[in-house]
């Protein structure tokens, strides 16, 4: 499936051709199977197994996101996809350092874009009648926080504010874009601004470097920036556009593990858009030598 995501059909264990009630069982068997809170020894890969069930559920059993499923797959939920980016799905609020989202639905006529999937464990519950849940009693109330690239890289302590009581929070360096932290009474999911420069998988870093030609063909060395400070690397004569250079332990600290992932350096061959007379003869002459 598109975006590495896997099909929903497949996810909950059913053919095209399923109706609501098939899809209402195969829901409540893997919801249960797949519930957090029964497989603690490995609860980060339960979570993301039960997110997908909740998201494949959420689309199926709803006759028209089905068919827009159906019709484009999961580009129609996402931003820029089939569905038109700014659909009728999505909507944001925002107070003081924490951000909750909403859904509406508008147009049946228009697309899907940017379509918010909810909390999976709302889902659940409203699912197995709220009181019904086998898990109700173990929820913990859930919040989020918004932190700029390197507050997560670096880590940072935030004074917020959590139902009327001030809390002094320690977010450790390390985390990534939909981590969660468990506090004495309460979830924090991390959200994480992305950065200018740096962009980010996992504990690696990446980043986007021009060099022109003249460089590329001839080496030499050039400085580019890292997560503490400019480092000096060598280009090799002859370099291509597109050429990774990596840079062993530049990256972010692991946050389940020791040590620090790598920084990567793509670098982008550039060619002059104008060229005086002298300039584009030397380029012939290079030209005729089969350069």
């Amino acid at each position: 499936m598109a975006n590495g995501k896997a099909d929903f059909y497949d996810v909950l264990g059913v053919n095209k051709s399923a109706s609501a009630d098939e899809l209402k069982k195969a829901y409540r068997k893997q919801a249960l199977e797949w519930h957090p809170d029964k497989h603690k020894d490995n609860k980060e890969a339960a979570e993301k197994r039960f997110k997908e069930i909740n998201e494949a559920y959420q689309v199926l059993s709803d006759p028209q996101k089905r068919k827009a499923y159906d019709q484009f797959g999961h580009q129609a939920f996402s931003p820029g996809g089939a569905g038109r980016a700014g659909g009728p799905f999505s909507g944001q609020q925002q107070g003081g350092p924490f951000r909750y989202t909403y859904t509406t639905q508008g147009n049946p006529g228009q697309g899907f874009g940017n379509f918010d999937f909810g909390d999976p464990f709302d889902i659940f519950e409203q699912f197995f009648g709220g009181g019904g849940s086998p898990f109700r009693q173990q929820r913990m109330p859930r919040y989020s926080i918004d932190i700029d690239f390197m507050e997560a890289v670096n880590g940072v302590e935030k004074q917020v504010s959590i139902g009327g009581k001030k809390h002094k929070i320690k977010i450790p360096p390390g985390v990534d874009d939909g981590s969660r932290i468990r506090f004495d009474n309460f979830i924090l999911s991390i959200n994480v601004r992305p950065h200018k420069i740096f962009e980010r998988d996992g504990a690696d870093i990446y980043i986007k470097k021009e060099i022109p030609f003249t460089l590329a063909a001839l080496g030499g060395e050039i400085e580019v920036p890292t997560l503490d400070d400019d480092v000096t690397i060598k280009v090799r004569a002859g370099t291509q556009s597109g050429t990774m250079v990596r840079l062993r332990g530049r990256g972010i600290t692991k946050l389940r593990g020791r040590g620090f992932g790598d920084e990567y350096v793509r670098l982008i061959v550039t060619v002059p858009k104008r060229l005086s007379r002298s300039q584009k003869s030397l380029i012939r002459e290079l030209e005729e030598e089969g350069l």
